[in-house]
């Protein structure tokens, strides 16, 4: 038996975050892994050909690098190894037709951009993103801090005090608009509609989801503002600084540790129980998990209300994930030159491609034509491949968790719903054949290839339920004040000692750390 101030479960981006900074105020803390391998979705791996590296699950992060943790630990991250890589070129779009836009880092750029498609685009362009601005302490205070906490009250009275209520309330119909009526009121051209509109897939929301706007209005904003840096060597780097600096300060890391009970007594937590018999004590348990796991799996029945296992029993996931990494023997070749120094660029028909894939996703059909997104990381990052080779990380965000059929009819649905193997490859021969069109080279070029279904993300990270890479769906009813449960406050939980950080928390997924930093900051104090 070994005692710690805190015991945290799961690895991944917010665990790290909430260790470091506990570690480094002086308190002891363990991190269990039930895997193999540390850092939930920060993986680096050579899953397809000798000398190529490939970030098994995410890989940019922008949002990291906006955050209150990396403010505090940026220094020390990069003392022990964390370097990242960037372009001016972030982001773009090429349309099936074969017409490209590329999204810069610079505003007038943009703007000029955007106006020489269509007259007053690029001005709308920047009214939006002047909206995140003249809004951006209520926004980045709703979106990152505790909601339920004097700071946000005080905030929200003084927001009031100065600008009235009925302006104050007026925020908010913009800030719930869909994307598309955004997109559809303001802009004339598909190109601009099509280069914002599948950003929101990122955040685990559609183009006619509720607060799709705002998302697309605040990523275009992040992404002039940091680009989307990616880690040199690969995304691994991350958690080997990570675990230098809790190690340093005294902390501890186990993997293979499968934790299936917290241990409660008297209202209390009081340590974890794993699945082998081992046991670990400690002031406080912070549960890097999903709320089904919570209620339903570590927590005994006993010390939580009926209602709170209620909800979590009826919290949902939203749409499965699948990935696609490419060991390629020469850079891709894209005709429109312009496109090699993007680092997401999405093939997609357009705005109503993205409706159609993520309506098709959601009934349970593999997309006719979904969104592919497109990262080649070896083109900032030379060291992830052999001398004139590249790796290609293709993500595709409309997929089925559970397969009734195949909107083109050509892939037979599963009995049982499941993503077999076979499926797997077929549908992603779909995609590298729709992708080989605008990239003449590709298929000739690759050397290794492996794909990761809805089912296997699931079965490298049992936090990324049916495939959903965001630890449960997005929509307004599990966001924000109801995230992850409407019975529960900020990161607490029923359980006294017991905290809940990570994606199904607030405020959600995206590799920030924010959740992990807010409880770090506050058990730091105690």
């Amino acid at each position: 038996m070994s005692k710690f101030d805190s015991i945290l479960v799961g690895s991944g981006i917010n665990s790290l975050v909430c260790a470091a900074v506990m570690a480094r105020r002086g308190k002891k803390v363990c991190v269990l892994e039930r895997e193999a391998v540390l850092g939930g979705c920060i993986r680096t791996e050579a899953l397809t050909a000798p000398g190529y590296l490939h970030d098994t699950l995410s890989t940019a992060h922008p949002l990291f690098v906006t955050s209150p943790g990396y403010a505090e630990l940026k220094d020390a991250l990069h003392a022990n190894g964390l370097t990242y890589v960037n372009s001016d070129a972030p982001t773009g779009v090429l349309l099936s037709d074969g017409r490209s836009f590329v999204l810069r880092r610079s505003r007038e750029d943009n703007v000029r951009a955007m106006n020489a498609l269509a007259a007053g685009d690029g001005d709308a362009y920047n009214e939006g993103l002047s909206f995140v601005e003249k809004n951006a302490e209520l926004i980045f205070a709703l979106l990152g801090n505790e909601l339920w906490s004097s700071q946000i009250g005080k905030m929200m009275l003084g927001r009031v005090w100065k600008q009235g209520a009925h302006e104050t309330v007026g925020f908010f119909s913009p800030a719930m608009q869909s994307a598309r009526a955004w997109l559809d009121t303001h802009f004339k051209s598909d190109l601009v509609k099509a280069v914002l509109a599948p950003w929101v897939l990122h955040t685990g929301l559609g183009p006619e989801s509720p607060m799709s706007a705002l998302m697309a209005q605040v990523i275009a904003f992040t992404l002039e503002g940091v680009g989307l840096p990616l880690v040199q060597g690969g995304n691994a780097r991350t958690v080997d600084a990570f675990k230098a600096i809790v190690e340093k300060a005294g902390g501890e890391f186990h993997t293979s540790a499968d934790v299936t009970e917290i241990l409660v007594q008297g209202g209390k937590a009081q340590g974890v129980r794993c699945v082998d018999g081992r046991e670990w004590q400690a002031k406080n348990v912070i549960c890097n998990v999903t709320p089904t796991q919570l209620y339903g799996r570590l927590i005994p029945a006993s010390a939580t209300p009926d209602t709170i296992r209620q909800q979590a029993a009826e919290y949902r996931y939203g749409k499965g994930n699948m990935q696609i990494h490419v060991a390629l023997s020469a850079p891709p070749q894209w005709a429109n030159k312009e496109l090699d120094e993007v680092v997401y660029l999405h093939l997609t028909p357009g705005m109503d491609g993205v409706s159609r894939a993520v309506n098709e996703a959601e009934r349970g059909l593999l997309p006719a034509e979904g969104t592919i997104v497109v990262c080649n990381p070896t083109r900032l990052d030379p060291s992830r491949a052999p001398a004139g080779g590249a790796v290609l990380w293709i993500q595709l965000p409309e997929c089925p968790r559970h397969i009734k059929g195949d909107a083109l009819g050509q892939i037979a649905a599963p009995a049982d719903g499941k993503w077999s193997d076979e499926i797997r490859e077929r549908y992603a021969d779909r995609i590298l054949e729709r992708l080989g069109k605008f990239i003449p080279n590709l298929q000739q070029s690759i050397v290794g290839r492996t794909v990761i279904s809805p089912g296997d993300l699931e079965k490298l990270n049992m936090n990324l339920v049916g495939g959903d890479p965001y630890s449960g769906e997005c929509s307004v009813d599990q966001y924000m004040f109801w995230r992850p449960l409407r019975g529960t406050k900020d990161h607490a939980t029923p359980v006294k000692n017991l905290y809940h950080i990570g994606a199904s928390t607030h405020p959600g997924p995206g590799l920030g750390g924010a959740s992990g930093f807010h409880v770090a900051n506050s058990l730091a104090k105690k």
